[in-house]
């Protein structure tokens, strides 16, 4: 496939005239969520002005704790667009079953696809590290993500937790929820998201979560994949293929097709307490 055709296939924002509109949404229910969990916001677990969380913690201790990563494209957006998918977990309406993390990381172009992959382990590796003082069990620990982040879920899923520390268990994170993810990044390599990316093949080889899964056979935690009805092809070829490789693994997966959703309104039933992507996540928790 072309870089023409590559590019119309993967620039979401161009296949949703209307996004605006969800940002806008997104904007308002995060305040909102801000507003009523009162949650500890920009703690830190790195160096880097980006590596910043904020926790929205729920009263009764050793509850999980849900990690949510956002997308746009490893060079666009933060936690600050996405806090309301807390909602779904920690609000009263949600039964309070889970802490929820949403994640800053480095972005593109100052920060490479290694650089960024890094980020988000050094996150889980911190808050495994810190459980105890910020109250969530840290032997539940779920990794969840949108688009970039979807891959990000997945990479932080295929991690080698020992190797980074002697102390971790290697299922330091217990299962994960990937929303219209991606997990082959040769397509991205060869069109426009590429030009602020950077990399090369071996660099999209060494982070796509395809490439991966071979090393892990038979040790893969439950994995949800969830793609929206509505979205372009390449959001449910990258599904279909990563879910069949993730199965022949030796993993359990939980596949979604969202009615009616498009690649952002898909996030909006992460955060709805009984939607069937919640549901499936919070189902892992039991």
């Amino acid at each position: 496939m072309d870089r023409a055709a590559l590019d119309v296939l993967y620039n979401n924002r161009a296949a949703v005239p209307t996004h605006q509109q969800d940002f806008y949404r997104w904007a308002v229910a995060t305040a909102r969520a801000r507003a009523a969990l009162k949650p500890c916001l920009d703690l830190a677990y790195g160096p880097h002005p980006r590596q910043t969380l904020d926790l929205y913690a729920v009263p009764e201790p050793d509850k999980p704790l849900v990690v949510f990563i956002h997308g746009g494209y490893w060079q666009a957006m933060g936690k600050d667009d996405v806090g309301f998918v807390a909602e779904g977990f920690a609000s009263p309406q949600a039964g309070q079953i889970a802490n929820v993390a949403v994640l800053n990381y480095p972005l593109a172009p100052e920060a490479d696809m290694d650089r960024i992959v890094a980020s988000i382990r050094q996150a889980l590796l911190w808050l495994w590290r810190e459980a105890a003082p910020l109250g969530f069990d840290r032997n539940r620990i779920y990794a969840s993500g949108h688009s970039a982040g979807g891959h990000l879920t997945a990479m932080a899923i295929l991690t080698d937790w020992p190797a980074l520390d002697g102390g971790a268990p290697s299922s330091l994170v217990k299962g994960g929820l990937s929303l219209s993810g991606l997990y082959d990044l040769l397509p991205i390599r060869h069109c426009y998201l590429n030009d602020r990316l950077g990399m090369d093949d071996i660099v999209a080889i060494r982070n796509s979560p395809r490439f991966l899964l071979p090393r892990w056979n038979g040790r893969l935690p439950p994995l949800i994949a969830a793609v929206g009805e509505e979205e372009t092809s390449a959001f449910h070829d990258q599904q279909h293929d990563f879910v069949s490789l993730y199965r022949k693994a030796g993993g359990t997966v939980t596949e979604v097709t969202s009615p009616s959703k498009h690649h952002f309104n898909i996030v909006d039933e992460m955060a709805r307490p009984g939607s069937e992507i919640q549901a499936s996540l919070a189902r892992l928790f039991q």
